[in-house]
C-alpha cells in the first residue's frame, strides 16, 4: 500500500477503501436524516451484514479492501496525529472529555470522532447537541466522498454541511499520518493554513464532495454542481489541477439540477466498461427539458473559461470516450425514476465489464443482461456456484443485497473509495 493510482472508473480495482457501518448508524437520530440524506434511520446489524458480504464479494474478485476505521485507528498510534485533531478543539470540548480522548488508545479515540460520545448528563432536548458531546458521522460509512484520489495525488473533499465536515477531517487524518498514505502528494486540503481564507467563510464558501467527481481517463475529468458541490468548490478544482503536467488536461463540468434524487454526479452516470456506462437517461441525453448542462474547461489554458457542451456523452466522445449509455430501469420511464433513487446508475466496476450492483434495481440488471452482461447473485459467487473470471473479458454484474442499505441513500460506487486502479 505505498502509492495510489486512479486513471478511470473502470481499471481493474486492485485497492479499495471501505467503511462497515458501525455504532455511528446506531446512534444516528431521526433528526439527523435530512441533513445526512438519509431516508431512514437503519438497522445497524441488517446494514453491517449486507456491507460484510459486499466486502467478500469484492475479495472474491481480487480486490484488496481497506477499512477507513482501521487505517484511522493506525494512524493515530502517532501522537502527532492525536494532537493534530485534539489540540484545535479546546475551546469546543469539556476539559474532562479531552483529557478521556488524549489518554485513549488508537483504536478508542478513532471511534469516539466516528461514532460520538453520549453526554453523561443528557439536556432535555432530543438533537444530536443535546444527546451528544460528539455527534456520531453516520455517512462516513460512504468513503466516495471524504477524498477523491485522481492519478497519483489526493484531494481531501469540502464537505457541503456541517455535519459531514468531520468526515473529511478524518479522511486528512488517514492520508496525513497513515504510514502508508502520508507520501500520497496532496492536490488540495481544506484543513492547512495555506487554505484561500477569501473563500472560506459564508454561503460561498468551497464545497465538493467525491460522489460529484469521476475519473474518466488520465485527460479527463468529469465534475457535478449539484446539492453537494457548487461553483466555488469547482473554481478550487480547477486551481488543484490546472496546468499540472501529470494531471488531467479536461474538466468536463456537469449542471445537474438542485434535487434530492440527484445529490451527485455518480447517483445519474457511472462508467461500467470501456464502451459503456450506466445513466439516468432524463439527464444525460439530449433533449430532455431536464438534461444537465455541460461545459468542459481546458485546464492547461491560461484563461480556463467554461466552453458549452450539447450534451455529457457528446461532449465525451470529443475526448475520445465513447460511451453508449445503458438506461438504469430499462426503458421504462417509471421504472427508470424508481431504480436511479434506488441507485440503479450508481454501479462500481472491479474491471472492465464486471461490475457491482444492488440487487433491488431488478429492471437495471435486465437492461445489462440484454447488453451481454452475465447475472450473477453475491451467494452463488460466495459459494462457488457461479464463478466469475474478472481477467477473462466477459461482461458481468454481481448483485449484492441492499435493502437496508439502500436507505442511506448510496450505492455501490458510493460505499467505496479507489486507491489503485490498473490503467485501462
Amino acid at each position: 500500500m505505498s502509492s495510489v493510482q486512479v486513471t478511470s472508473e473502470i481499471g481493474r480495482l486492485r485497492r479499495v477503501l471501505v467503511h462497515e457501518p458501525g455504532p455511528e448508524v446506531d446512534h444516528m437520530l431521526p433528526s439527523m436524516m435530512e441533513e445526512l440524506l438519509f431516508d431512514d434511520i437503519l438497522f445497524g446489524e441488517a446494514a453491517r451484514k449486507e456491507h460484510r458480504r459486499f466486502r467478500r464479494v469484492l475479495e472474491a474478485l481480487g480486490v484488496e479492501v481497506l477499512d477507513a476505521h482501521v487505517l484511522l485507528a493506525a494512524a493515530f498510534r502517532r501522537e502527532e496525529a492525536r494532537h493534530w485533531v485534539l489540540d484545535p478543539l479546546q475551546e469546543a470540548l469539556a476539559p474532562a472529555l479531552l483529557e478521556r480522548l488524549h489518554a485513549a488508545s488508537p483504536a478508542e479515540l478513532a471511534r469516539a470522532l466516528t461514532s460520538g460520545v453520549r453526554r453523561e448528563l443528557a439536556g432535555s432536548g432530543n438533537d444530536a447537541d443535546d444527546l451528544f458531546e460528539i455527534p456520531p458521522v453516520p455517512n462516513v460509512c460512504f468513503q466516495r466522498d471524504p477524498q477523491v484520489v485522481i492519478g497519483h495525488e489526493v484531494l481531501i473533499a469540502a464537505m457541503a454541511t456541517p455535519a459531514r465536515q468531520r468526515e473529511a477531517l478524518l479522511a486528512d487524518v488517514v492520508f496525513r499520518f497513515h504510514p502508508d498514505l502520508a507520501a500520497v502528494p496532496r492536490l488540495y486540503e481544506p484543513t492547512t493554513s495555506s487554505y484561500d481564507q477569501s473563500l472560506s467563510l459564508g454561503p460561498q464558501r468551497p464545497r465538493f464532495e467525491g460522489g460529484d467527481v469521476l475519473v474518466l481517463s488520465p485527460e479527463v475529468v468529469a465534475v457535478g454542481v449539484s446539492q453537494r458541490t457548487n461553483r466555488t468548490g469547482v473554481q478550487l478544482l480547477v486551481r488543484a489541477l490546472a496546468r499540472r503536467e501529470q494531471g488531467p488536461r479536461w474538466l468536463i463540468l456537469v449542471a445537474l439540477p438542485a434535487l434530492r434524487a440527484y445529490m451527485h454526479l455518480d447517483t445519474v452516470i457511472t462508467p461500467i466498461d470501456r464502451d459503456a456506462c450506466l445513466v439516468y437517461p432524463p439527464l444525460v441525453e439530449t433533449g430532455g427539458p431536464g438534461a444537465a448542462r455541460v461545459f468542459e474547461i481546458d485546464l492547461h489554458a491560461k484563461d480556463s473559461q467554461p466552453a458549452a457542451q450539447p450534451d455529457l456523452l457528446a461532449a465525451l466522445r470529443r475526448r475520445q470516450l465513447d460511451f453508449a449509455p445503458i438506461p438504469c430501469g430499462g426503458s421504462d420511464p417509471v421504472l427508470q425514476q424508481r431504480e436511479q433513487w434506488t441507485d440503479g446508475a450508481n454501479a462500481l466496476a472491479v474491471a472492465p465489464g464486471v461490475v457491482v450492483l444492488y440487487d433491488r434495481n431488478v429492471a437495471t440488471a435486465e437492461e445489462l443482461g440484454r447488453h451481454g452482461f452475465a447475472i450473477v447473485g453475491a451467494k452463488e459467487l460466495l459459494q462457488g456456484r457461479s464463478p466469475l473470471d474478472v481477467e477473462s473479458g466477459k461482461r458481468a454484474c454481481v448483485l449484492v443485497g441492499s435493502n437496508e442499505i439502500c436507505r442511506a441513500r448510496g450505492g455501490p460506487h458510493c460505499l467505496t473509495h479507489p486507491l489503485f486502479r490498473d490503467p485501462v
